[in-house]
């Protein structure tokens, strides 16, 4: 198996695991319907760290699909912003980043 298809796998895998929470997240919070106040308040708290995670994981996927995308495309693997080809040990570690180090470096010193 190809580097590519490695990445392509492991970005297919990642995204079925976010799903999978998600979906556990979601029926949690549907769960939730205590009519004791102490109760409702505790779980509201609950809610509000799922809600937290949900949201982290949903923006994971919008990453994972945009590098899908990109790979569809024939983009994969370079930085959208300067062009250069993205390391390999860099998308080891975030295979759905779409910047090198150079520009995430730029960019966060920016901010």
């Amino acid at each position: 198996m190809s580097t590519y298809d490695t990445r392509r796998a492991q970005l297919l895998d990642r995204k079925a695991e976010l799903t999978d929470r998600l979906e556990e997240i979601d029926a949690e919070l549907e769960s939730h319907q205590s009519k004791d106040w102490e109760e409702l308040a505790t779980e509201r708290e609950g809610d509000e760290v799922l809600e937290s995670m949900g949201a982290s994981g949903k923006a994971e996927i919008a990453m994972i699909n945009a590098a899908l995308e990109r790979m569809d495309a024939g983009d994969y693997g370079f930085c959208a912003v300067c062009g250069e080809e993205i390391s390999a040990e860099r998308l080891d570690v975030l295979p759905y980043t779409p910047v090198c180090r150079e520009c995430a470096a730029r960019n966060a010193a920016r901010h």
